[in-house]
């Protein structure tokens, strides 16, 4: 079996990649980066690292790389496939969507059989995304053919990269939990059999159960450890304000969560608490500006802070700590983060009420602006107490 996985980084090699060697895949990673590429090809091989005590490791065998600029390549491995996945981070989806269109295109020529793509990205509907993009460089004659052969389900991914330090170009350190979910219901085909790998009819709930939990927690950590001078995300969490505001965010959302989705209420609150025991461990630490990095969007409507803090007020659930991080997010300005830049020109020049409009899609009048507005008066108190 042959799986093509794009993104040879961290996550690709230490996650995804793992999980589908394991699985008795072939594992083909493409990548610009030459000197992975080069690596992976020389080598055949690499070792995964648990961030936990001693250290244990695992070797990844039988894979190869292609450079992703070499299309033809590309193409020609997707055309034979079994599985296509990704890891390359939202942004990147648009342009690697021609070679992922190269590559259907030649399948459908040469021997037309199902293709499962899966988008294992850190967003909503990744894998709808990624279709978007390869389906408008297809002629409509092969879409017509792709939307009965290839199918784009959508995924829920979870697991923690710790900042890496190694010699060895190809050692990657994860943690030990993950959490890969495929909605199989979008799927084309024999279901890859993956252990590891939950799938299930309605995705809706476990990508709102991550977002809103692992992604909306890491964000409050992130941007108020960064205005209380942390410099890592477990660093932060030693920080009695920071620790409480995370704890009160996460109650916030799983009300929100148990309400929307039946989730069950202690069951919730306990993995609640295995996140937030994630962001304290010192061997996964993280540096707060690489996580609170990309500030606009995680500050947009249906993001980590925002989407929940209004779903919040819907439903009657006063979102004071999902308040204060979006607060903090909009004081986020690490110099060499673009979106950050923006916010704060934003802020200089059209003043915080306009921002917070602005970056956030909050309606004008909306009674969450008032919850913010007072969020961030507590936030100053804090910065001067610090």
């Amino acid at each position: 079996m042959l799986a093509v996985h794009f993104g040879a980084g961290n996550i690709g090699r230490g996650f995804i990649g793992q999980l589908l060697s394991q699985a008795g895949y072939e594992v083909v990673f493409v990548d610009v980066n030459t000197a992975l590429v080069d690596e992976l090809n020389q080598r055949k091989m690499y070792h995964v690292q648990l961030a936990t005590a001693g250290n244990p490791r695992s070797v990844v065998e039988g894979v190869r790389a292609i450079h992703g600029q070499d299309v033809d390549a590309v193409a020609a491995a997707i055309a034979s496939a079994d599985l296509v996945t990704t890891a390359v981070g939202p942004n990147v989806l648009g342009p690697i969507s021609g070679a992922i269109a190269a590559g259907i295109a030649k399948r459908l020529a040469d021997h037309p059989r199902p293709l499962n793509v899966i988008a294992c990205e850190n967003m909503i509907g990744g894998s709808a995304r990624l279709k978007e993009h390869v389906f408008a460089r297809l002629s409509e004659e092969l879409r017509a053919q792709a939307a009965e052969l290839i199918g784009f389900p959508n995924a829920a991914v979870d697991r923690i990269v710790p900042i890496q330090q190694h010699e060895d170009k190809l050692l990657v350190t994860v943690e030990p939990f993950f959490e890969w979910v495929v909605d199989q219901s979008q799927m084309v085909g024999d279901v890859p059999q993956i252990e590891g790998v939950t799938y299930v009819d309605d995705l809706a709930p476990y990508i709102e159960r991550k977002l809103f939990t692992v992604n909306t927690g890491h964000a409050v950590i992130a941007y108020l450890g960064y205005q209380l001078g942390a410099k890592t995300i477990d660093e932060a969490m030693q920080n009695e304000k920071v620790a409480k505001a995370a704890r009160g965010a996460l109650q916030e959302t799983g009300a929100l969560l148990v309400a929307k989705y039946g989730f069950d209420e202690q069951a919730h609150a306990q993995y609640s608490e295995k996140i937030l025991a994630r962001f304290a461990n010192p061997l996964l630490s993280d540096d707060v500006v690489r996580v609170g990095r990309s500030p606009l969007r995680k500050l947009s409507r249906h993001d980590r802070l925002v989407g929940p803090a209004l779903e919040c007020m819907e439903r009657g659930i006063h979102p004071v700590y999902l308040s204060l991080a979006i607060a903090a997010a909009l004081l986020f300005d690490s110099p060499e983060d673009e979106e950050a830049v923006r916010i704060q020109t934003d802020v200089k020049e059209f003043g915080w009420e306009h921002a917070l409009r602005n970056s956030t899609g909050i309606p004008a009048g909306h009674p969450l602006e008032e919850v913010v507005r007072r969020q961030a008066q507590l936030l100053q108190e804090w910065t001067r107490t610090k």
